[in-house]
């Protein structure tokens, strides 16, 4: 008897954890940022990657879309209220809502008590603590509508505050009381919180932070950018019988 041949069907792609979801990554030009926008861009999910470097930003999405990750660029000045409606308006209309909410952008100047700049103490309020709770409140409907989760990229510095680190560590005390207040607000409507604490990560921003101390930057003993994109995924595509709520990473082999 004669085999009957039988065409067989294409393979279909298998699902990935955050496909159909929609996420907005502040600080998406910058190390982390960008290592985060691309770890959900390969999971699935449709990524606004915000920043204020239009150059850099359209780098990060076409990483993303080699690699088929969906990308929106959107420059934005987070420090600059209309620069946040702008944003906000955007995605409740192109994005139809938002399911995950990144925020890693911030800044950061170092200096002790008696020389350190207030007006350099207003700059990170503003960028750091104020501009994250705009966009959030703005932005809680659509989180709320989907259930959705928000991650604040804090650092070591919200948890302890170091020498000549004062200013910027009370901001991201702050940003640690924000998330820790928003989660007992949001959690019942269905809303996971989760804040991320890095130590000394290799970037651009840590790279002048050793300069600036004098010692030597040795990138390939720090925390890598990627290292917290991991961690961050693992964490949002956990079932929904849990959540993460804080994470602390640090280098696994001490160089500072």
């Amino acid at each position: 008897m004669a085999e009957t041949l039988r065409a067989s069907s294409p393979a279909l792609p298998a699902p990935r954890p955050l496909d159909g979801l929609r996420a907005l990554v502040t600080g998406a030009s910058g190390g982390i940022g960008s290592a985060v926008a691309r770890a959900l861009g390969g999971a699935g999910a449709r990524v606004c990657l915000v920043a204020r470097r239009p150059e850099r930003l359209q780098a990060v999405a076409e990483a993303m879309r080699q690699t088929d990750g969906a990308a929106l660029v959107h420059p934005a000045d987070l420090c600059r209220d209309d620069d946040v409606r702008a944003l906000i308006e955007r995605v409740v209309q192109e994005l139809d809502g938002l399911d995950l909410l990144v925020l890693s952008a911030g800044i950061i100047a170092r200096a002790p008590h008696e020389a350190a700049r207030v007006e350099d103490f207003d700059a990170q309020y503003r960028a750091n603590v104020r501009a994250p709770y705009l966009l959030i409140q703005g932005l809680l409907p659509s989180l709320k509508a989907a259930g959705g989760q928000v991650v604040f990229i804090n650092s070591s510095a919200g948890l302890q505050a170091r020498a000549t680190a004062g200013q910027y560590a009370a901001t991201q005390h702050a940003v640690k009381a924000m998330a820790d207040s928003l989660r007992d607000e949001v959690n019942a409507a269905g809303v996971r919180v989760l804040s991320v604490h890095p130590g000394r990560t290799a970037t651009e921003r840590m790279e002048a932070v050793f300069e600036q101390e004098g010692r030597s930057y040795q990138p390939d003993l720090l925390l890598q950018p990627e290292d917290i994109a991991g961690m961050v995924l693992a964490a949002v595509t956990l079932p929904r019988t849990a959540e993460v709520t804080e994470i602390r990473m640090r280098p696994f082999v001490k160089s500072y």
